[in-house]
C-alpha cells in the first residue's frame, strides 16, 4: 500500500448507453478504479466486480440497458447503475439451485452491505455499497 493510502471521495462515471459488451466494459472500468484506489487486494474486490456484472446485466435484461455506471470511493464503494425504466427492481422468487436466471438481485443482496434504488429522471438508479474496510489491502501478504 502506498504511503498516501487509498483514495477516498472520488467519483468515476462510465457512459454505457448503446454500448456493446456493457457488462465487460463495466467490469474493466471497475477493476481499474479498484486498482487505482488500492481496493484490489481482497476477495471482496471480486465481489464488487460480480455486483457490477449483475446490476449492468439486470439493466440490460429488464430496463432497456444501462445508461451509466458510477463508482464512488469513501467509507464505502458505492456502485450505481442508471437505466431508463422507472419500474423498481424486485427480487424474483427464491432462486432454485441449478436453474438459470433469477439470481441477480439475490447475489447483489448477499455480496453488498446495502443496496436499493431511487428514481432518476425518466429512469432509476440501482445502487449497492460495499464497506471500504472489506476492500483495503492492509495485512494482505505481498501488499
Amino acid at each position: 500500500m502506498s504511503a498516501r493510502g487509498p483514495v477516498v471521495g472520488q467519483r468515476r462515471r462510465l457512459a454505457l448507453g448503446g454500448v456493446r459488451g456493457a457488462v465487460g466494459k463495466g467490469r474493466d472500468f471497475t477493476r481499474r478504479a479498484l486498482r487505482d484506489w488500492e481496493w484490489d487486494g481482497r476477495e471482496s474486490a471480486e465481489d464488487a466486480l460480480l455486483v457490477v456484472s449483475e446490476l449492468v446485466t439486470n439493466a440490460a435484461l429488464h430496463a432497456h440497458g444501462c445508461e451509466e455506471l458510477a463508482l464512488t470511493s469513501g467509507e464505502t464503494l458505492r456502485i450505481e447503475v442508471l437505466d431508463g425504466v422507472t419500474e423498481q427492481p424486485r427480487p424474483g422468487a427464491v432462486p432454485r439451485p441449478g436453474v438459470p436466471g433469477g439470481h441477480g438481485l439475490h447475489l447483489v443482496r448477499r455480496l453488498s452491505d446495502r443496496w436499493g434504488c431511487y428514481p432518476a429522471g425518466t429512469g432509476k438508479v440501482v445502487w449497492a455499497e460495499i464497506d471500504s474496510s472489506r476492500l483495503t489491502a492492509r495485512g494482505v501478504p505481498g501488499r
